[in-house]
């Protein structure tokens, strides 16, 4: 699970951060079986974030948007659809559910 050293305290600030496109590029939401990725930035543009919007081919009605930074790490994800997931806690949680990222587990 990369977290590439980045502490709650971080995350929380990255998430909270207001984030604006970083290109200009027209996007649309994907279809059965596609991934777009968004680059997004903060308002001074000294933090870059990327917004994925992926759909699943088989289950049309599945679908996964996450915001990532550092290219790697995913600061929230909302899975909708899918098999449900177990938290660190051992909570089952099922879908649709969001992901948020906490220092020493990622976004699990």
């Amino acid at each position: 699970m990369p977290d590439v050293d980045l502490t709650q305290e971080g995350a929380d600030q990255l998430i909270a951060m207001e984030k604006v496109r970083g290109d200009d590029q027209q996007l649309y939401f994907p279809a059965s079986g596609d991934s777009i990725c968004a680059p997004l930035t903060s308002l001074d543009q000294r933090d870059a974030c990327l917004l994925d919007v992926k759909r699943e081919r088989i289950n049309l009605s599945k679908a996964t948007c996450q915001n990532r930074s550092r290219k790697a790490v995913v600061l929230v994800r909302l899975d909708i659809e899918g098999n449900p997931h177990r938290n660190p806690d051992g909570a089952e949680i099922p879908t649709p559910h969001l992901h948020v990222f906490r220092e020493g587990y990622g976004d699990k």
